[in-house]
């Protein structure tokens, strides 16, 4: 066991952007609470303007600003009604008057820049300054008409590393036995920098079933006990720290399908993070094929994705019963990964 280097001590960079909300789980003039880490977010979206994001904390009593009030572009308190702007200047103490001295009034609410895209609210947790510099991630073909998409947040308790190496290793395919048949994947080479590590893979089936939304989707595949299958697709997952993307091309290089995933960390420890996905999906050329498809595809993806929600929530359980990171790993290419997740990574904060 490695404790020096162990991987579940290691905490996401907080200098990145992150979604920690989707859009639509925040109403005109309403306030939800989230969690990046150990930080408690208060994200606020006034009646007019943009959202704006602070810490979940009064100055005063340290009551959750979530818990609030919007009125105009401030946050009020539930408690004294403190109200708070979006800089996290304090803007009023109704009982000091609105002539009380200045001075009187402290500024102490944390910021974090914040931005509103692809159906999901990010923050930059990190020092403020860098989050101008700091690129924003590809969300999948989101905002291309040629493409469906299906959005999916499953909260999973565990290290958010064990999510980026599940969706890496494709060897994992008998898991999904049930849900995919039988199939068995084959490498077809990866490449690795300094900020990411990509695999590559293609598919053989081992056996004639073929589940209904991948055969909609990706059209009938043979199986010939006696041939050689060809390649019908490349998929591609690709770690770009801290984000995860796959991608399915045809054999004709063509994109036909595309995933973009975020795991956010969201409790103290680091044993639990959210999950934020968008899979975009091409649109067949037969009109409205997809939409009599996509509730297929829906319940075809929750499957796979409960499969390996359980498997990860296993290791994580693995790892706090043998006290530290006993795994074997022999595959090149996640060891690269974990070398990644390590260099770029923060160490745990007890």
């Amino acid at each position: 066991m490695n404790t020096t280097n162990d991987l579940r001590l290691t905490d996401i960079s907080p200098d990145f952007w992150y979604p920690i909300a989707w859009s639509k789980d925040l109403k005109r003039g309403k306030t939800i609470g989230r969690y990046f880490g150990k930080h408690p977010i208060a994200l606020i979206r006034p009646k007019k303007g943009r959202v704006f994001a602070l810490e979940d904390r009064c100055a005063h009593r340290q009551v959750p600003l979530s818990k609030g009030v919007v009125e105009g572009d401030s946050i009020k308190c539930c408690y004294h009604g403190w109200a708070y702007g979006r800089a996290g200047q304090c803007v009023d103490i109704p009982y000091l008057g609105k002539d009380a001295n200045k001075e009187r009034i402290p500024n102490c609410v944390k910021s974090y820049p914040c931005r509103e895209t692809g159906g999901m609210i990010f923050i930059f947790p990190g020092e403020p300054e860098k989050a101008d510099s700091a690129a924003f991630p590809r969300l999948a073909q989101v905002y291309n008409p040629a493409f469906k998409t299906r959005r999916f947040n499953p909260s999973v308790r565990c290290h958010y590393t064990f999510m980026h190496e599940n969706l890496m290793d494709m060897n994992h395919q008998f898991l999904h036995r049930r849900q995919m048949g039988q199939i068995k994947a084959r490498y077809l080479g990866g490449d690795n920098g300094d900020n990411f590590v990509e695999a590559r893979y293609s598919f053989a089936r081992t056996g004639n079933q073929q589940p209904l939304a991948e055969r909609l989707i990706f059209g009938k595949h043979k199986y010939d006990p006696n041939k050689v299958q060809p390649v019908e697709e490349v998929v591609t997952i690709r770690t770009t720290y801290p984000y995860q993307s796959l991608h399915i091309h045809d054999k004709d290089g063509d994109l036909i399908m595309e995933l973009f995933a975020a795991y956010v960390p969201d409790s103290p420890e680091g044993k639990s993070c959210q999950t934020f996905g968008l899979l975009s999906v091409l649109r067949p050329k037969t009109p409205f094929l997809i939409d009599i498809i996509w509730p297929a595809l829906g319940v075809f993806t929750n499957r796979i994705f409960h499969e390996d929600k359980e498997i990860v929530e296993m290791e994580q359980k693995a790892w706090e019963e043998l006290g530290g990171d006993h795994n074997v790993e022999v595959f090149p290419i996640v060891k690269k990964l974990r070398e990644l997740l390590l260099r770029h990574g923060v160490p745990h904060e007890a």
